[in-house]
């Protein structure tokens, strides 16, 4: 038996077209699941599902904006046809901002609220009627913003703290229909984001900020999306069956061992 075998499962993934979510939908596929891509970024979403289907993965692709409601309810009901069914949910589609609570407008924080937070409500929402047919999992993708103090990010950290407080209460909710909620919590990844972050705001500065907020990491690096890809799998894998409603942290030691 293939140890975190994910064959003839169904497992949607928000923001699968770049970043954390693509490394999660390749090796979601590879893992033999049957993956479902939603995102706005309409070249990147396919983009991934040519890299999966070039691997001989399977892999659907659907713009989805997950802040309208109707439009995620019907594109959930349409995918999880015809078993009636799905077995994963990966919310991992967010945005960033950077500002206080006196430089963060309120156009700003309802604009995180709507993304990060409403978002992620629409699709379990939409989700949790075909979850409860066999059970599965939620796996929400918070950050360690909501758990430590970081400069500048007040809106986001509100925001993933409210993940948080949502995963845990669906875990208490569902329990009774063998539906597992979790959340992961990163420290800072290398993604296109984080390239384009610096480039926008430090321009001609990227590498020595690169190299700066690499080493607040006790680890000294940023994390590969790869590796948050392999912990979202073994928390959606039946090897975690018996985990539900907790918050992991995978920093390079950044919540823990910075003094």
């Amino acid at each position: 038996m293939t140890m975190f075998s994910l064959k003839n499962k169904k497992a949607l993934i928000t923001g699968g077209g770049s970043g954390i979510g693509k490394a999660i939908s390749i090796v979601f596929a590879r893992q033999g699941a049957q993956v479902f891509i939603f995102d706005i970024d309409e070249m990147g979403g396919e983009e991934t599902v040519k890299e999966i289907e070039k691997e001989g993965g399977n892999a659907i692709f659907k713009k989805c904006n997950i802040v309208n409601e109707e439009e995620v309810k019907k594109a959930i009901d349409s995918i999880a046809q015809p078993e009636n069914k799905l077995d994963i949910i990966i919310n991992n589609a967010g945005i960033a901002h950077i500002g206080n609570v006196e430089n963060t407008n309120s156009d700003d924080f309802d604009r995180l609220f709507t993304v990060n937070v409403k978002g992620m409500f629409n699709v379990i929402k939409a989700s949790i009627s075909y979850l409860k047919v066999n059970g599965g999992v939620i796996l929400n993708m918070a950050s360690v913003a909501a758990s430590v103090g970081l400069s500048d990010r007040f809106a986001y950290s509100t925001t993933k703290s409210a993940v948080i407080g949502m995963t845990l209460s669906v875990a208490k909710d569902y329990l009774s229909y063998n539906i597992r909620s979790n959340c992961v919590s990163p420290g800072r990844v290398h993604t296109p984001f984080v390239d384009g972050f610096l480039k926008k705001n430090y321009p001609g500065e990227e590498q020595e900020m690169f190299e700066k907020l690499s080493k607040s990491q006790p680890l000294g690096r940023m994390a590969r999306p790869e590796e948050i890809a392999g912990l979202v799998l073994y928390l959606c894998s039946d090897e975690a069956a018996f985990i539900t409603g907790n918050d992991y942290f995978i920093d390079g030691g950044f919540t823990r061992l910075n003094s």
